[in-house]
């Protein structure tokens, strides 16, 4: 029996092992969200030595060049051999900066007494002396996304953003969409993914306080936003409503039944077992409804949407898209199960924002691609913007008809030669899929709301994904409304943001709360010509004007 080395980490091996034994046996995470069925390929290892002494690719590795396999499928043929392999560290791109808002400083917490000496909350029975004042009063904007997780520390004091940090969502053992995750939380490991994700926020809290030198008892409250099922996991709250219909939280149910008078949620950082302040609060955004989380109501704050006068639309692209259209006397939205064509997912060589992943395509009048590659590294695969730039230019070059076929009748189209990379007829079919959830989520909308496209003073694009899509591009393919681009503008992290702005201000948190009571849900599946919308949304060609005939 030969070893196996992980990460140079010595093993024995022993035939039919798969390199995720390997793993699993050392307690080292390997990214994974398809069961290890070798759909998701995100358990990619790189092979250094004893590649032969491996099972041959299966044809979910057909994706992968050189050296690299997926620990699920590859598994241990030769047992006398060497075998040296490591788990690649991939890091996505997490976008932490976007919009920026000024608010007055009204934080829950702040240095009060005689002569200051105090650190003082402003509970809803009054002042309390919390503490003695330790030289600074700190608090944290969590924004809990479905991939990522961004924290910002914040002087309370200053209102200044001191320290912010950025990590994969490390509930992703749980599956990579929230459907998948609610029903690992209702099985026998219930519980895990709520300490994982607090394990991981404690972590990076010991890394700020050791970089600014810095005490975890001068952190005072969280202030944390997510989609729905991502802010009840984190609270500790049962998500198994969430992933039935009507796919309400219990929060939701008991607003809607007058037993509470909003859906934020406070609770205490013991009672999570965060490790922060020992008296220090816990405040979740309020929900919308349905899937519309804390997230999107963080969206409209950090947009200052409390104080608009004017319709606007609000797209917040990802897994699960949210459209958001109106002003502040009239609110319409929707959540738009796009799934994960456009993250990875589903798409021969899909990956999310990694180095290696093309994600920008331009087609030359030979009908040539040319691609930039983040990480300025070999193209291994092609991400969510390069997707959108492809299929707008296989459109415009007339290479593909609206439709999604190949005009000359071929199976697929080589958009790198780099590593042969192609797009194929079944890649194309569920990217039209996906778009046309997003289609139907904004067509619905706006048609329900009744104004037409020029009416509308802004569209925003929020999110990772969408910062780093051509919107020109977006609208031809019909992957966002027909808007000019003038008024197409990219706030980034917004929610982020809207958790900042939650955490400095109470007075905002309270205006927040009311106006995402008066929000109204469209649920797109009831809509009788649903069917409709989505079939128009899996062409690839602008939306046309759906407004007409709409409530006035």
């Amino acid at each position: 029996m030969s070893p196996v080395f992980l990460n140079s980490k010595r093993l024995d091996s022993k035939k039919d092992d798969s390199l995720f034994d390997f793993a699993d046996s050392l307690s080292i995470r390997v990214p994974t969200s398809c069961g290890r069925t070798g759909e998701c390929h995100e358990c990619i290892v790189e092979v250094r030595r004893g590649a032969d002494a491996l099972t041959p690719p299966t044809d979910s590795e057909k994706f992968l060049r050189g050296n690299y396999r997926l620990a699920c499928q590859a598994l241990v043929a030769d047992p006398s051999a060497d075998i040296d392999f490591s788990v690649l560290r991939r890091q996505p791109r997490i976008l932490t900066s976007g919009t920026r808002r000024d608010v007055k400083l009204h934080p829950a917490y702040t240095r009060g007494g005689k002569d200051g000496e105090n650190v003082v909350f402003d509970g809803p029975d009054g002042p309390i002396t919390i503490d003695t004042y330790r030289g600074a009063i700190y608090g944290i904007a969590a924004d809990l996304g479905t991939t990522t997780v961004v924290l910002n520390l914040v002087d309370l004091e200053s209102g200044e953003t001191v320290y912010t940090a950025s990590f994969e969502n490390p509930q992703r053992f749980g599956g990579s969409d929230i459907m998948n995750r609610i029903t690992y939380d209702g099985g026998p490991d219930a519980g895990e993914l709520q300490a994982v994700m607090v394990s991981s926020i404690n972590f990076e809290i010991g890394e700020m306080v050791r970089a600014l030198k810095i005490r975890r008892r001068q952190i005072y409250e969280i202030v944390a936003v997510g989609n729905t099922t991502m802010r009840e996991l984190f609270f500790g709250i049962d998500v198994q409503s969430i992933g039935t219909r009507p796919y309400k939280s219990t929060i939701e149910d008991e607003f809607r039944a007058h037993k509470r008078p909003n859906m934020s949620l406070s609770t205490t950082a013991v009672k999570l077992g965060l490790r922060i302040h020992p008296k220090a609060t816990v405040y979740g955004g309020p929900l919308i409804a349905s899937h519309l989380g804390a997230d999107v109501a963080a969206d409209l704050l950090a947009l200052g949407m409390e104080d608009r006068t004017e319709p606007v639309i609000l797209i917040d692209v990802g897994t699960n898209t949210e459209v958001v259209v109106g002003y502040n006397e009239r609110l319409l939205a929707a959540s738009c199960p796009a799934g994960p064509a456009f993250e990875g997912g589903q798409v021969t060589y899909g990956m999310p924002g990694y180095d290696g992943a093309v994600e920008k395509v331009a087609i030359d009048d030979r009908g040539e691609a040319k691609s930039t590659v983040i990480g300025d590294v070999e193209p291994i695969g092609i991400c969510g913007s390069g997707l959108i730039d492809l299929l707008a230019e296989l459109r415009r070059t007339g290479l593909m008809n609206e439709l999604g076929r190949f005009t000359d009748d071929s199976d697929e189209y080589e958009f790198s030669k780099s590593n042969k990379l192609t797009i194929s007829r079944a890649d194309i079919s569920a990217l039209a899929q996906a778009k046309a959830a997003n289609y139907c989520g904004q067509a619905i909308v706006l048609r329900e709301y009744g104004l037409p496209i020029e009416k509308f003073e802004k569209l925003y694009l929020a999110g990772g994904f969408a910062n780093y899509v051509d919107e020109s591009n977006a609208i031809d393919i019909g992957f966002i409304a027909n808007m000019p681009l003038d008024r197409v503008e990219k706030i980034g992290n917004a929610a982020l943001e809207g958790a900042t702005i939650m955490l400095l201000s109470t007075l905002k948190r309270e205006e927040i709360e009311k106006l995402t009571a008066t929000i109204e849900h469209i649920e797109l599946e009831t809509a009788p010509d649903f069917f409709d919308f989505f079939v128009e949304g899996c062409m690839f060609k602008p939306m046309e004007n759906v407004w007409q005939g709409g409530q006035g």
